[in-house]
This record gives structure tokens, sequence and C-alpha cells, in this order.
């Protein structure tokens, strides 16, 4: 007898098609269905999202060393197909070849960083070009880093990016 369809089970299906698409890559599959689930399920990712939510909103800590964090993070072995997997679907949707019904994955990070460098004093509209600024410089560093194995270049670069952020937000105060 199948298993009854649900929301859980939905969810579950659909981190399962995501998981194995970050292990063999996507290629020509189409994935709009898969696409519209990153980031909204409620799988083992979003609650290690969660549970990251409350560092960047301590102003204690640099925004500097979140997005080092990340970067360091993304980059593990144990991230690295999923970011393979966010970096090539984010490709096939500039190229037009993955057309998604709101660009929420790559609006959705700059929102989401925009609140926290408002909450370290840049208003709302500088917040927001910076955040935009940041995730773009981060995803092409990531992306160039994954397709020339410049690892000593990344890293310089990310520095970099981090200088820079750091240098907004003190700006800012």
């Amino acid at each position: 007898m199948p298993r009854p369809a649900g929301p859980e089970r939905r969810r579950e299906a659909t981190d399962a098609v995501i998981e194995q698409l970050a292990r063999t890559g996507i290629g020509s599959f189409p994935l709009r269905t898969p696409a519209e689930g990153l980031g909204r399920s409620a799988g083992r990712a979003a609650a290690r999202g969660a549970a990251r939510h409350h560092r960047p909103a301590d102003r204690a800590v640099p925004v500097s060393e979140v997005v080092r964090s990340a970067w360091h993070r993304d980059l593990s072995p144990g991230e690295l197909d999923m970011t393979r997997l966010i970096r090539e679907t984010e490709g096939l949707a500039a190229a037009g070849r993955l057309t998604l019904p709101h660009p929420g994955l790559v609006r959705g990070r700059a929102e989401s960083v925009a609140p926290r460098l408002v909450h370290r004093g840049l208003s709302g509209a500088a917040a927001l070009t910076c955040a935009t600024l940041l995730n773009t410089a981060f995803s092409s560093l990531q992306a160039d880093l994954l397709i020339t194995g410049g690892h000593e270049r990344g890293e310089a670069a990310s520095d970099a990016l981090c200088a820079w952020v750091d240098a907004q937000v003190t700006a800012a105060a």
C-alpha cells in the first residue's frame, strides 16, 4: 500500500530530490519544482539555518565573522555538494534555462541580510544595497573558486570582501 501524501511526506520527497541532485548535478534535468522547494523545506537545512540566525543578530559579532563562517561552512566537505547545486541553479536561472515564478532564491538572501545591517546602523536602502553587493560578490567568489580551484586567491578575495563589509558598517556607525 502506498504511503499517504501529506505535507511531511512532500517535504521528505523534496529534500530527497534536492540531496540526490546535489550529489549528481542537474545538467538538463528540469528543476522547476525542486528549485521552488529550495529554501522552503522544513528539513535538516532549515533547522540548521534557524539555529544560526541568533548569531548574525548579535552586534558584538562583526559582520565579517558571519561572512567568513558562511564561506568556510559552504565550502566544507559536508556542504560542498549543496553549494554546487545552488550555484548551478543560479547559473541556469541567469541563463534563462530555469524559469522561476519569482527570484526568491537570490533576492531572499539580500533581503534576509539587510535587516542585520540595519541592526548595525545602516539605513534601510543602504543596507539592501550593501547586502546585494555582499551576496553577489560572495556567490561570484564561490563560483570562481569552484570553477578554477584557486583557493588561495579565493580566500584573499573573501578577506577583502569581509574588510569591505566591516568598513560599511563602521562608516554607518
